[in-house]
C-alpha cells in the first residue's frame, strides 16, 4: 500500500468518525501561480455549488484556495481530493 493509499485510508475512517454526512466540507489547498493552477482547482469543484475563496500570498508567488463544500459521503471528500493531486505544485492542508 502507497503513503497515498495509506492517508485516504485513514482519512476516511477519521471522516467517518467525526463527520455526519451529508456534511459541508473545507477544502484548503495552497497552489503555485507558475501557470494556471488556481482555475485547475476552481475546474474540479466547477458546478457543484462550492464556495470558493482565493487569496494570494504577500509575495505573490502562491494562491491559498479554501473550498467549501456539501458532500454526500466520505468517499466524495476524498474523490475530490485525488482529483486535486494532479495539479501541479498543489499542497492540501
Amino acid at each position: 500500500m502507497s503513503n497515498k493509499d495509506e492517508f485516504y485510508t485513514k482519512l476516511k475512517v477519521q471522516l467517518e468518525d467525526t463527520t455526519k454526512f451529508p456534511a459541508d466540507y473545507l477544502y484548503k489547498f495552497i497552489v503555485p501561480t507558475t501557470e494556471n493552477q488556481v482555475t485547475e482547482v476552481e475546474d474540479i469543484f466547477d458546478k457543484t455549488g462550492a464556495v470558493i475563496k482565493t487569496k494570494k500570498s504577500k509575495t505573490g508567488k502562491y494562491v491559498s484556495v479554501s473550498i467549501m463544500l456539501k458532500l454526500k459521503n466520505s468517499d466524495e471528500v476524498i474523490s475530490y481530493y485525488k482529483k486535486a493531486e494532479k495539479i501541479k505544485g498543489i499542497i492540501s492542508l
